[in-house]
């Protein structure tokens, strides 16, 4: 069953919540940040029904499979791109809407990647976000990296909780733009498959488990993966393996309409 389990599934409850933040019109041109696989998006270009929605992301494997998702579903109005969205030259005041889930975390230079975003919205477009909010408040980071040997440090990588406090994010969007920025609790478990087997397979491959444990004797890694059965067996119900968290939907408004009249 490891097979059928992925990122979608995982985060299906969060998904609900955002889809119903976005608001997704009819006619909105629709622009989707670190697609992935490209749920939210195929999710977008079926509400703009007689607007379009476009996909970007890093990953040329992701998007190859969103493609081909979106083939099998029939929706002609929808595209993808591979491109850094921080540098990527998209259309300028093109877009209605702009979406990420779990997407924008990862800038090198935030302030930098959402001003470039912004240019690419029509004025009074929307932002809509979901990110992490602190790591302490994330069960599935905290409980799980404890399974870990104490020495184990995590590999340079970018901060999936960088736009955990409402104040940084807020004063990020504000200097890249945006206005009327709105932040909006969301508490829902992360769902890691239906039983503890499944999720053991979806742990190590998702949060990339063995890639930590790469600089440990045979012995001490095997001593994680049993504290990691252990710690998934604990949180295994009748309805699945869950691990509680909280993030964010973070909402606001491009204000390139104000600046275009200030620089008149």
């Amino acid at each position: 069953m490891s097979d059928l389990f992925d990122y979608d599934a995982e985060l299906r409850l969060h998904n609900e919540l955002f889809r119903a933040a976005a608001r997704v019109g009819s006619r909105d041109r629709v622009l989707d940040i670190g697609c992935g696989t490209g749920q939210s998006t195929r999710e977008a270009a079926r509400a703009a029904a007689t607007g379009s929605a476009v996909g970007v992301d890093l990953s040329a494997p992701m998007l190859e499979r969103a493609r081909q998702l979106s083939d099998d579903q029939g929706l002609a109005n929808i595209t993808y791109q591979q491109a850094d969205a921080q540098v990527h030259r998209f259309p300028p005041m093109h877009f209605d809407l702009c979406i990420s889930r779990f997407g924008t975390m990862f800038f090198a230079d935030p302030v930098a990647a959402f001003t470039n975003i912004g240019r690419a919205l029509r004025p009074a477009a929307r932002l809509v976000l979901l990110v992490w909010q602190e790591r302490d408040r994330n069960e599935w980071a905290t409980a799980l990296r404890q399974t870990l040997p104490a020495a184990a440090t995590t590999p340079r990588a970018p901060d999936p909780f960088s736009l955990a406090d409402p104040t940084v994010t807020e004063g990020i969007l504000a200097a890249a733009g945006f206005a009327e920025v709105s932040f909006t609790d969301v508490h829902e478990p992360v769902y890691y498959g239906p039983d503890s087997a499944t999720a053991f397979d979806a742990v190590l491959r998702l949060l990339k488990f063995n890639d930590l444990l790469a600089n440990f004797d045979a012995a001490a890694a095997e001593q994680a993966r049993t504290r990691l059965r252990t710690t998934l067996d604990a949180h295994d119900t009748d309805g699945g393996v869950y691990f509680d968290s909280r993030a964010w939907i973070v909402t606001a408004r491009q204000q390139q309409e104000a600046a275009l009249t200030e620089g008149e």
